[in-house]
C-alpha cells in the first residue's frame, strides 16, 4: 500500500454543507462542514455523513474504464450480497464461522485440481489478501526448505532468488524484507521476460528457487514455465543442483487451465513447487483475494505454520495477515459455484477475442506498433510507430484520460529503458462495445496529436502511470 503522510499544510477553512444534506428541516441541519483532516468534535448525521464521502469520491476515476488495473472492476449482483451477508465475519476465527472456513478449503481443493496437482488432496494451500500475500508466503517457504538444506552453512551463506527484471514488485519487496539476494535476469532484444538458460546460469548453491511468470504486467506475455523447468533438469543433471520453481501465475493460472489447456505449466512439472494467484484479478471476484498452493506437504515446511488456540478453537494458519473479512473467499466460492469450467472458459475466451480484436484495429490505424496481441493474458502493449515524432505515448496516456480512459505509459525496465508503451489490459465486463468507444477516442485524437510539433511530455518520470 502507498505510505501516507499527515497534512503538510493544514486547511481547515470552515467552508459550506447543502442544506439539504441536513435532517428533513433543511434549515436545521449543519450550515458548516466538519474538518478534514482532525476528527469533528461532535457527530454527524448519518445522511450527511454519506453525502459527504459520495460527493468526493465523485472524483475518482471510473473503474470499469481503467485499463490500467487487473483487478476485477464488476460482479453479478447475486455476488454483492454475498459478500455484504461476510464482510462482518472474520476468516481468522474459523471456529465460530466453519462454514465459511469449509468454503475457503473448498476453493484450495478445486484449484489443486484445476493446477493438475498429482493427488489434490495432498496438496496444501491457503487464502490471501491477495497475490503479493501469496509471493510473500511461497518465498518464505522456499527460503526456509533452502535453509534446512544448508543447515551447516546458514546463516552465514546468503540465500537468492532468480527471477525475469519483470516481475512484479512484490518479489523485490521478498527480497529486500527477508533478506535475500535478488539475481534477476534483464530484457534483450525483443525478448520482455525470463531467458530459461540464462535464469539457470544464475542458479548457485545458495539460489532457494527461480520464479516463471505465467503472464507478465508489462506485456502480458506468458514466460515459457516448461522450458524453464527443462533448462534446471539439465543443470541438475550437470550439477546436482535440485532447484524448485515457484509459478507466480497471478493472472495466467486463472486464464491458461480454460484456454490454453495443452500449455504445461503447472503441477504436471515436477520442478514445480508452489503457484499462486489473484482470485480478485482473472479469478473475477473483488479485490482482495488471493491463492498460494504447495505442491504436497512437504513443500511447505510445518515450522511456518501456526497453531494458534483462538477464540476457543486450535487452528493451523499460514498467513501474514491475521483478521479480515471472510467476504471475498465467500465471493470466490460462488463464482467458482457459479461458472465452472465451462463459465469460466467463455469467459476468459471472450475477453481474449475482446483483446486480439482491438489490438488490430490500434495496429490498423497505422500510428502505432504492436509489442503483443493479446493472445495470452487478454492484455496487448503497443508503442508509437518509429517514423511518429510528433508524439508520443506519453501524450497518448494524457489525451485519453480527457475522455475518462486511464491508459497506462511506462518505460520497460533494464536493458530495454529505449522502450515506452501503452499496455490495455482487457477484463471481464470490458465488452466490445466499450473496445468500440475506446478505439473511436483514440481515432479522434490523432489529427490533432499529429500536429503537434513535438511531444508535450516534459517530464516522463511524472507522467509514467503505475502498470502492475
Amino acid at each position: 500500500m502507498p505510505l501516507h503522510q499527515g497534512q503538510q499544510t493544514p486547511d481547515e477553512r470552515p467552508g459550506s454543507v447543502n442544506p439539504f444534506y441536513g435532517e428533513a428541516n433543511p434549515v436545521s441541519g449543519m450550515t458548516e462542514a466538519p474538518p478534514k483532516h482532525r476528527l469533528p468534535d461532535g457527530p454527524l448525521p448519518p445522511t450527511t455523513a454519506l453525502q459527504l464521502v459520495h460527493d468526493e469520491l465523485m472524483l475518482d476515476g471510473n473503474s470499469r474504464l481503467n485499463l490500467a488495473t487487473f483487478v476485477t472492476t464488476w460482479m453479478e449482483p447475486q455476488a454483492g450480497v454475498l459478500m455484504a451477508e461476510c464482510r462482518d465475519k472474520n476468516m481468522i476465527d474459523k471456529d465460530e464461522y466453519p462454514r465459511t472456513a469449509e468454503l475457503e478449503r473448498r476453493c484450495v481443493s478445486m484449484l489443486a485440481d484445476l493446477w493438475n496437482a498429482p493427488d489434490p488432496s495432498a496438496a496444501v494451500g491457503c487464502s490471501t489478501t491477495g497475490s503479493s500475500e501469496a509471493c510473500m508466503l511461497a518465498g518464505l517457504a522456499l527460503k526456509r526448505r533452502w535453509a534446512q538444506r544448508n543447515a551447516d552453512r546458514y546463516p552465514g551463506a546468503r540465500p537468492n532468488l532468480v527471477m525475469g527484471v519483470n516481475v512484479q514488485v512484490c518479489w523485490e519487496k521478498f527480497c529486500n524484507f527477508w533478506e535475500v539476494e535478488a539475481r534477476q535476469i534483464p530484457m534483450e532484444g525483443d525478448r520482455f521476460h525470463l531467458d530459461p538458460e540464462a535464469a539457470a546460469a544464475l542458479c548457485d548453491e545458495n539460489t532457494i528457487g527461480v520464479v516463471g511468470i505465467l503472464g507478465s504486467t508489462f506485456d502480458g506475455s506468458y514466460e515459457p514455465i516448461e522450458e524453464l523447468c527443462a533448462a534446471l533438469d539439465r543443470l541438475q543433471e550437470r550439477t546436482g543442483l535440485d532447484i524448485p520453481v515457484h509459478v507466480d501465475g497471478a493472472s495466467g493460472a486463472m486464464v491458461a487451465p480454460f484456454i490454453d489447456e495443452d500449455l504445461v505449466w503447472d503441477f504436471r512439472l515436477p520442478r514445480v513447487s508452489s503457484i499462486n494467484t489473484s482470485g480478485h484479478k482473472y479469478g473475477l471476484v473483488y479485490p482482495g483475494v488471493g491463492w498460494a498452493l504447495w505442491r504436497t506437504a512437504a513443500e511447505l515446511p510445518e515450522e511456518l505454520v501456526f497453531r494458534v488456540n483462538y477464540l476457543g478453537g486450535d487452528m493451523p494458519t499460514f498467513a501474514l495477515n491475521f483478521s479480515r473479512p471472510g467476504a471475498q473467499v465467500v465471493a470466490q466460492y460462488y463464482t467458482f459455484l457459479r461458472l465452472g469450467r465451462e463459465g469460466y472458459r467463455a469467459v476468459q475466451q471472450t475477453t481474449r477475442d475482446v483483446a486480439r480484436a482491438l489490438a488490430e484495429r490500434v495496429d490498423c490505424l497505422g500510428d502505432f506498433r504492436l509489442i503483443t496481441r493479446g493472445d495470452e493474458l487478454p492484455v496487448f502493449a503497443f508503442t508509437t510507430a518509429p517514423e511518429v515524432t510528433a508524439y508520443d505515448v506519453f501524450d497518448v496516456s494524457r489525451r485519453m484520460r480527457e475522455s475518462g480512459w486511464l491508459l497506462p505509459a511506462y518505460t520497460f525496465p533494464e536493458n530495454r529503458e529505449d522502450l515506452s508503451v501503452l499496455r490495455v489490459v482487457c477484463r471481464n465486463g470490458f465488452t466490445s462495445d466499450l473496445a468500440d468507444l475506446f478505439i473511436e477516442d483514440l481515432t479522434r485524437l490523432l489529427p490533432e496529436m499529429r500536429r503537434q510539433p513535438h511531444p508535450m511530455t516534459h517530464d516522463k518520470e511524472a507522467a509514467t502511470s503505475f502498470h502492475h
